[in-house]
């Protein structure tokens, strides 16, 4: 099946698309990103023309290459440099650590992503507040599956399409409940939903601004707003205060504390700036273990029970 529109291109940067992509799908088993036998990259997204299918794979000389179909083709190729880190710029990172300098030694191809796609990142990182990661990626698998649309093109699978904002702000209460999404985290959802316009325009803002306007809606804070600027935004500095683990992890990845605050972790990482989330990628990639965790755990609760 032709593709409807068709992009190649060779980033200016070296480009490790796995890396560089590994934190935007939702689960192995996100219907909407996920790659093939042959390694290619298939992600399903919602342009303003409408849905698409995108195929993303490198070429013998290395060159990158998206085919995409659907009414969103056209939307969807114009976008995929920059899906893959074609606007990220790591040349004035420095290292300053001889884990970190590894690291970026090691994991020269990761970049930073701009999907450009706010509100399409804006849902799993509301499902993921104060939840497991399990108990997240099984609620947005169930909402996509009940409430997206089949995905264009040949796709290696059964792929889907995200519902509208339309269509989130209009899921029944008992939907969200099946999901087992608690009342608060769903009507973040159906609030946002109803300004998603509005925040489809934070990818055109600076960061500042752009954060400004996610936190305008009530039940979106630091954390979340951050988790979308990581994703939808290319911000190389969004560093995910609040995370359970995040604080603990940097403390002991770069100075064997096992105790560390998200104080502490600002304070650490300010000579880092705006590089603050590349280095926590960084650190990631490299398999730089976190510490022991002796302590309680986030329960999973499941909130279809109450």
């Amino acid at each position: 099946m032709a593709p409807d529109a068709t992009l190649t291109w060779r980033p200016r940067h070296a480009t490790d698309v796995r890396l560089t992509v590994a934190r935007l799908g939702r689960g192995a088993s996100d219907p909407t990103h996920g790659f093939a036998p042959d390694g290619a990259l298939w992600r399903t997204t919602l342009t303003s023309d409408g849905p698409a299918s995108m195929r993303i794979s490198r070429d013998g000389d290395g060159a990158l290459r998206c085919q995409a179909w659907g009414q969103g083709a056209d939307a969807a190729v114009t976008t995929a440099p920059a899906l893959l880190g074609g606007d990220d710029d790591p040349s004035s990172f420095e290292p300053g650590h001889p884990v970190i300098t590894d690291a970026h030694r090691r994991h020269a191809g990761l970049r930073i992503p701009k999907t450009g796609r706010v509100f399409e990142a804006l849902v799993p990182a509301i499902l993921e507040q104060k939840v497991i990661t399990l108990q997240a990626t099984a609620s947005w698998r169930h909402l996509v599956r009940r409430y997206g649309s089949v995905a264009p093109g040949p796709t290696p699978g059964p792929m889907l399409v995200v519902p509208s904002p339309r269509t989130w702000a209009m899921i029944p209460s008992w939907e969200w409940h099946k999901a087992g999404v608690d009342p608060q985290r769903s009507r973040t959802v159906v609030t946002a939903a109803r300004v998603a316009d509005r925040l489809e325009e934070c990818s055109q803002l600076a960061p500042a601004a752009a954060e400004a306007r996610l936190r305008a809606v009530p039940g979106i804070g630091v954390w979340t707003a951050a988790e979308v600027a990581q994703r939808a935004l290319g911000d190389a500095d969004a560093l995910s205060v609040g995370d359970y683990h995040l604080a603990n992890y940097v403390g002991h990845a770069l100075y064997g504390r096992d105790r560390f605050s998200d104080e502490d972790m600002v304070q650490a990482l300010e000579s880092w700036r705006p590089h603050r989330y590349r280095l926590v990628r960084l650190l990631q990639a490299h398999g730089v273990p976190g510490p022991a965790r002796r302590g309680p755990r986030m329960e999973f609760v499941d909130h279809r029970s109450r």
